[in-house]
Order: C-alpha cells, then structure tokens, then sequence
C-alpha cells in the first residue's frame, strides 16, 4: 500500500471513528442492496460504508462493480440503514448521483460485515 492510500484509509477511518451518531429507536430489523453510483470509487467509499456499518451494528458486505458503482448489502434497523445511506450521500470527497434501495430478506444468522474484493 503507497503512502497516498494508506493516508486516505486513516484519514476515513477517523472520520467514522469521530462522526457523532444520532440517538436511533428500535426499529424493524431489514435488510437492503444499495447501489451507490456516480464517483463512489477510488475515494474510499467502501471502506467508509464498512466502517460506518460497523459503528452503527450492522451485518453485511460491500463491494465495487464493474460499472465504476458501489454494491452493499446491508442487514440491521431500519432507522441505521437509512442513516448510512444518507450519510453516503454527503461525502464531499465522492459524488453519489443515484441510490437504488431493493428490500431483500433478512439472513437471520448473518455476523459481522465485510468488504468484498
């Protein structure tokens, strides 16, 4: 890893690390795909949906397609969910033009989440 790219990892990591989290009610336990596209790769946005899902207790994986998009799945509350996708949207260092929301079932014996690729 070149020192450009090591850097850009600590610097999200801290940012995640730092971000001050809202209070969340329970809510239903779902899961969802988010498709991320727009200028979602080369700018740490994978590791920023895997360290923001981990904050926020979620399972799941993300991983980047061929079309230059960004594919996640994600299982937790609803309310964490959204929070995640939202916040995706106001990174200054990407661009998200699109998200697209499809409503999977929930994999009741899901642990931990990862980054695909």
């Amino acid at each position: 890893m070149g020192f450009v790219s090591e850097w850009k990892d600590n610097y999200v990591v801290k940012q995640v690390k730092n971000l001050k989290l809202p209070e969340f009610k329970n809510s239903e336990k779902v899961r969802e795909e988010l498709v991320f596209s727009g200028k979602v790769q080369r700018v740490g946005f994978r590791l920023e949906v895997f360290e923001l899902a981990k904050r926020l207790e979620l399972t799941g994986w993300v991983e980047n397609l061929s079309d230059g998009s960004v594919r996640a799945q994600v299982q937790g509350d609803k309310e964490r969910i959204d929070f995640l996708a939202e916040f995706m949207k106001s990174l200054k260092r990407a661009r998200v033009d699109k998200v697209l929301e499809i409503q999977l079932e929930v994999m009741e014996d899901e642990k931990g989440f990862i980054i695909k690729g």
